[in-house]
């Protein structure tokens, strides 16, 4: 059993990372460790386990046996806990130069285990320029045992500077007969669902793991895929952009509420709040300003999941109107909407392959529009009238 094992459908990557383990205990026994090197890059698309392959590839640099998997460092590290390991993932939509200034200064110190300082950086495209060439000069000049993972969907997310001086691993997206695998026999998913949320993820597997194990994650994704068949005037276009922004800002709150509240708690118990004794009420109205950072650290944090699930929603109906399109040109292909089998023919019926491939041009302009900070409902209804109207 290795770490590398949980790795869904990236054999390739996982031998890259197996090789540079192996070159990396021949670099702390005093060889040349001839393949490891200071930077990484690990890129792929959404779902692909950019993060997860960065972890894993950190737990093996910590491991005395490479990634076994069941030691106390594989532990730490999986779990996010390991002293020399530094976790960084930004809670909002960037990542600004001081908080990089601090990472930069955190990497530099020597590891207390005597192996590698490892800084595990995921989502890194959300670095600010200035941000990012504060990396650049840590990378530049690394210090030694320090090793950079960073994680972006492509390497031209990044500086060509920070790019060309990391060794780029690529992830694919796996194959759904290698999702339902791990859904069966990893997370005790019965075939029939793990198969049916294999294909509707596209082969996403956390996406595909919380379909299978989630039953309001379903529900939603059902009321999303009902929507194009239900399009039958402007009155009905309004209401469908109504719903899904309300979707989005359930989910959003569901994700975010119960975290925000335990890290308010903890904040505050970290500066005595419930204790007594001397200095107490003093430190309490202390803790006002941290506080209020917090709250403002988890409003750009809601503000990053909630365009995360309206992503997550609007990428659902271009998978149904590319089967929509399948079914009107005939193509012989696997189609991820299959159980809204009735609603696709309908719909494929109503209209032409021109207009189905316009539908998918004005969901796709929706993303970018909301990307671009148009408020959602209002990009929403724009796309549901361009739905309608075709």
């Amino acid at each position: 059993m290795s770490v590398f094992d949980d790795l869904v459908g990236q054999e390739t990557a996982a031998g890259t990372l197996r090789s540079a383990t192996d070159a990396a205990r021949d670099l702390l026994a005093g060889g040349p460790g001839a393949g490891m090197t200071h930077a990484w890059l690990f890129t792929g698309p959404p779902g692909s386990g950019r993060g997860e392959a960065a972890r894993a590839f950190a737990a093996a640099l910590q491991c005395p046996d490479g990634g076994c998997g069941h030691c106390d460092a594989c532990h730490q590290v999986l779990a996010g806990s390991h002293p020399d390991v530094l976790y960084v993932r930004p809670s909002g939509l960037s990542f600004g130069v001081d908080k990089t200034r601090e990472l930069v200064l955190q990497a530099a110190s020597r590891p207390t285990g005597g192996r590698f300082r490892v800084v595990l950086f995921e989502d890194a495209d959300r670095a600010t320029e200035a941000a990012s060439n504060a990396l650049l000069k840590a990378i530049e000049e690394p210090s030694p045992r320090t090793v950079w993972l960073l994680c972006t969907p492509t390497a031209e997310d990044l500086l060509v500077t920070i790019r060309s001086r990391c060794r780029q691993v690529t992830l694919r997206t796996p194959p759904v007969a290698d999702v339902v695998d791990a859904l069966t026999l990893r997370d005790g998913v019965d075939a029939e669902t793990a198969n049916e949320a294999a294909r509707a993820a596209g082969g996403q597997i956390d996406r595909a793991r919380q379909l299978a194990t989630d039953p309001k994650a379903r529900q939603r994704r059902a009321e999303v895929l009902a929507i194009p068949a239900r399009l039958d005037g402007l009155s009905s276009c309004v209401s469908a952009a109504a719903r899904l922004y309300e979707l989005a800002e359930e989910e959003a709150k569901e994700a975010t509420s119960a975290l925000d509240e335990q890290e308010k708690s903890e904040l505050k118990a970290a500066f005595g709040e419930g204790g007594t004794g001397k200095g107490v009420a003093k430190a309490v109205r202390g803790a006002s300003g941290a506080v209020k950072e917090l709250e403002e650290q988890q409003k750009r944090r809601a503000t990053r999941i909630k365009r995360d699930t309206y992503d997550t929603a609007l990428m659902d109906l271009v998978a149904f109107y590319r089967d929509v399109l399948a079914l009107q040109v005939g193509a012989r292909v696997e189609l991820s909407t299959a159980a809204q089998g009735e609603d696709l023919r309908r719909v494929a019926r109503s209209g032409t392959p021109e207009a189905t491939l316009r539908r998918i041009d004005a969901i796709m302009d929706c993303r970018e529009r909301i990307s671009a900070n148009v408020h959602p409902q209002i990009a929403l209804e724009a796309m549901t009238a361009a739905l309608y109207t075709g």
